[in-house]
């Protein structure tokens, strides 16, 4: 491989799963490499395409949709993981949208205030999570 121990230790973290540059900036950092020799295996990895948190943002904001979480969910899941602005808001705006989101869980689970918490709790805003159950419990009624 390399002679470059924090190159080798960032190929080692993104082995089993893929991590934004904040990420593996704070995994090399707690491993005691200097913010040079970060930095330096940082740009190596993003300069060959290993790294890219554009990817990293688009793919985990994209399965959280599929797992049913709402905009804000996956907002907060990718600022904490290091991400910001233009990055998150163009992830969001990649996966389906949040109504479909949520009106395919109220047709599965049913339009009651039971499914209106597991929207909010997964996330989802106000407008959706009552959008959504006014649209089956008006089908139902109608």
């Amino acid at each position: 491989m390399t002679d470059d121990p924090a190159f080798e230790s960032a190929i080692r973290a993104l082995r089993y799963r893929d991590r934004t540059s904040a990420q593996l900036d704070r995994h090399l950092s707690e491993r005691g490499f200097t913010e040079d020799e970060r930095a330096g295996a940082l740009a190596t990895l993003a300069r060959t395409g290993v790294l890219d948190d554009v990817r990293y943002a688009t793919n985990r904001a994209a399965t959280l949709a599929d797992r049913g979480a709402g905009d804000a969910f996956i907002r907060h899941d990718l600022e904490r993981a290091g991400l910001g602005g233009s990055a998150v808001e163009d992830a969001l705006s990649l996966v389906e949208s949040e109504r479909v989101r949520a009106d395919r869980i109220v047709d599965r689970r049913g339009a009651s205030a039971k499914t209106a918490r597991y929207l909010a709790g997964k996330g989802f805003s106000d407008e959706v999570v009552r959008g959504a159950v006014a649209r089956v419990a008006g089908e139902a009624l109608g």
